[in-house]
């Protein structure tokens, strides 16, 4: 419906939700059959955690995919998935097609800032220099570039540099000794060097190779900005600038000027807000069949925008976020958070209703457990940022 006062047109909460359940492989009929489907509809899977990616990724695959194979050929057979910080120096896990906007666009600014910061704090605290990091960095490389990937340990045998260490903060409360390996290893990593590979031990394990990374074409920031974002639109719009400006974390002339290339069609919201889609994208999205989905901790779907009180109820928070504003695993039911779940020790998948969404629901919520459970097997997933109501269920 068209708003008479502003003649924007109106998208509600229903609708959003209806948007959410399509474009997030949620509802049934709309799951992914590979996780490189996954990737390209969520634009970013928060990569913290390892153990986030799979559990995104299971919760969005059809019957008959297998997540954790699934998951591993895209990241470290196919490349179709790559992990490389982005928005909010944050890791993701980026579809290989975004990564040189994603570099362009907030990775190489951040990495700007730490190759300087890094610098800062070697000449403060050591006798390095740029000259001893740039000779540290091409003998790390010439050693992938041999090996193929290797971890941070193997790297410091072959390379004795990386042992070293520094006093971070001398003279200060925060003094410390810090290692050379883990810094060098980061700023490689964020100028798009480096890359991330396989793990040691199962999917949940963040002790990671790190393997050469395939080149990319630069690309102008500007025009890098105008493509994540309209990557991100089509996933995720309507979005209000404040919701834009939290998950990119540009400044907001960057967003406004990204917006303005995409030639974005402002809509109105429920409560009077202003919300941007794509000038193609202001079509009425009719509801889905009921659905359920449980996701993790970190899920992109609940970590996707800064207002969020059209999916979850604000009573909630406390039990489902921690103190730094993580969310912890979720039960959904048609585009609400109604609750949260969380493994047992003995490995059972628990979750607990934080409201009645009725019977239907609750078997519906029990059956996506059933099937989490099935293909955790016997693994056990404990998230990095832990909840309240998380650590309650995990030691029930």
């Amino acid at each position: 419906m068209l708003d008479r006062m502003s003649e924007k047109r109106t998208i509600g909460a229903a609708e959003r939700r209806a948007r959410l359940a399509v474009r997030h492989r949620l509802a049934a009929g709309a799951r992914a059959g590979s996780a490189a489907e996954v990737g390209d509809a969520l634009v970013a899977l928060h990569g913290t955690d390892p153990a986030s990616v799979f559990l995104a990724v299971g919760a969005r695959l059809g019957d008959g995919v297998k997540p954790v194979g699934e998951v591993e050929r895209a990241l470290y057979e196919d490349r179709t998935l790559v992990r490389m910080h982005g928005m909010r120096h944050t890791l993701f896990a980026f579809p290989a097609s975004l990564v040189p906007a994603v570099h362009a666009s907030t990775t190489h600014p951040a990495a700007v800032r730490e190759r300087t910061t890094l610098l800062a704090h070697l000449a403060a605290g050591s006798d390095f220099d740029g000259a001893w990091l740039a000779e540290t960095e091409r003998l790390v490389l010439a050693e992938l570039a041999v090996r193929g990937e290797a971890t941070g340990a193997e790297l410091g045998d072959a390379v004795p540099r990386l042992r070293s260490t520094y006093v971070y903060g001398p003279g200060t409360r925060q003094e410390g000794v810090q290692s050379v390996a883990s810094r060098v290893l980061r700023v490689l990593g964020m100028e798009g060097r480096i890359v991330r590979g396989r793990p040691q031990g199962t999917w949940t394990s963040s002790r990671f190779r790190w393997a050469p990374a395939e080149p990319h074409p630069e690309r102008e920031p500007a025009d890098a900005r105008a493509e994540l974002l309209r990557n991100w639109l089509a996933a995720c719009g309507p979005a209000t600038e404040a919701d834009l400006k939290w998950w990119t974390g540009w400044k907001v002339t960057d967003v406004r000027g990204a917006l303005a290339v995409l030639g974005a069609s402002a809509v109105a919201l429920d409560g009077g807000g202003t919300g941007f889609v794509l000038p193609d994208d202001l079509d009425p999205v009719p509801d889905p069949e009921p659905w359920a989905a449980l996701l993790p901790a970190l899920d992109p779907t609940p970590m996707g925008w800064q207002a969020r009180d059209w999916y979850l109820d604000p009573e909630h928070r406390p039990a489902l976020y921690d103190r730094s504003g993580n969310i912890g695993p979720t039960v959904w039911w048609n585009g609400r958070i109604v609750g949260g779940w969380a493994q047992h020790p003995d490995g059972r998948i628990v979750h607990r209703l934080l409201s009645d969404p009725g019977t239907e629901a609750r078997h519906a919520i029990d059956a996506e457990a059933a099937r989490l459970a099935a293909w955790v097997g016997d693994v056990r997933v404990t998230p990095r940022f832990r909840t309240p109501l998380e650590r309650e269920l995990g030691s029930a």
